[in-house]
């Protein structure tokens, strides 16, 4: 008689990280008591303000977390130097195949779309904020000056991409200025040696750009970064542009650009197979420009499944 394969409910944030295994993994990278109380009681804290990260897996959230704070950057939504952004993932059972969603009969289930169905579990990913990458640049010591804004309707007079020269006039009401319009992003930085680099976007090149990479943006899924932080978005891509291109990229800078989820060089967006896809209500009420990926992998690309299920197995922290 076939069994359904379940997954286990994942225990609490909190509980996970006083769990002997996870204690000893983040003693083994700090290696500091008061530095891994410091650590914990941060990553804890970040977590029981966002609902989606505690249906992550700790092992996710600990693997984000400790690149973090590799980079000496903090988790603390308030500060946006980067986020642990939660994404659904198909469970596998031990054989790495994806775990169907079965029926009473046995059968597995499909959606009112035709696709099948298959048991999911959340893990979190480490995203870059551009306060992230403003920091990590300063810290250096190449950097005189590092500047990204945005230019606000009537204030742009020109700008000269050959010479890289722009000419403005700012709004001096900080609230007129604020409530104004954006048309455009400028970003520059200078060197202590003088060296200086400097790029202007149109707002309508930025819609352009977000559009292009972000497959949830494009879809209005209401959730994603681009939907509920634009600018921040745009001052993020802007500082990636230029750094990368002309920047000094020291080993720090380095590892942030290679391990960040959102990098628009590198990384391939499985198109949405569900339209119906978008959480039942918002899951970072506290985090306006948090976002949640969609599922890494279609549904119709998932292994196929034969008419035998494999033996129950639940997933535990020991899979991680």
């Amino acid at each position: 008689m076939s069994k359904e394969i379940t997954v286990a409910k994942p225990m609490s944030i909190s509980a996970a990280f006083a769990s002997p295994k996870l204690q000893e993994a983040i003693h083994n990278a700090l290696n500091d008591s008061a530095h891994e109380k410091k650590f914990v009681a941060s990553v804890v804290s970040a977590c029981t303000t966002n609902p989606a990260l505690q249906a992550c897996t700790p092992a996710s959230i600990m693997s984000a977390a400790l690149l973090g704070e590799s980079l000496k950057l903090s988790p603390s939504p308030q500060l946006g130097q980067y986020y642990m952004v939660p994404y659904n993932e198909t469970a596998k059972d031990a054989n790495g195949r994806a775990i169907p969603v079965l029926g009473q009969d046995g059968k597995q289930l499909v959606d009112q779309y035709g696709h099948k169905q298959w048991k999911k579990i959340s893990r979190a990913q480490f995203q870059l904020g551009y306060k992230g990458y403003i920091q990590l640049a300063l810290r250096s010591g190449y950097y005189k000056k590092l500047n990204v804004l945005s230019i606000k309707q009537g204030e742009l007079i020109s700008w000269n991409e050959l010479e890289e020269e722009i000419s403005l006039k700012l709004m001096d009401d900080e609230e007129a200025r604020e409530a104004a319009p954006t048309i455009g992003y400028y970003a520059m930085f200078e060197y202590l040696n003088g060296f200086k680099k400097a790029m202007y976007w149109s707002r309508s090149k930025m819609e352009r750009h977000a559009l292009r990479y972000s497959k949830g943006y494009a879809a209005k899924k209401g959730y994603t970064f681009w939907e509920k932080d634009f600018d921040g978005m745009a001052y993020k891509t802007m500082l990636r542009q230029l750094i990368s291109k002309w920047g000094i990229m020291t080993v720090e800078l380095q590892t942030a650009f290679e391990q960040d989820i959102s990098d628009e060089d590198n990384q391939q967006q499985a198109p949405d197979t569900h339209p119906d896809k978008t959480p039942a209500t918002d899951p970072f009420p506290d985090a306006p420009d948090m976002e949640l990926v969609p599922d890494e992998t279609p549904a119709d690309e998932q292994p196929p499944i034969s008419d035998e299920p494999p033996a129950t197995r639940e997933v535990s922290l020991d899979d991680l």
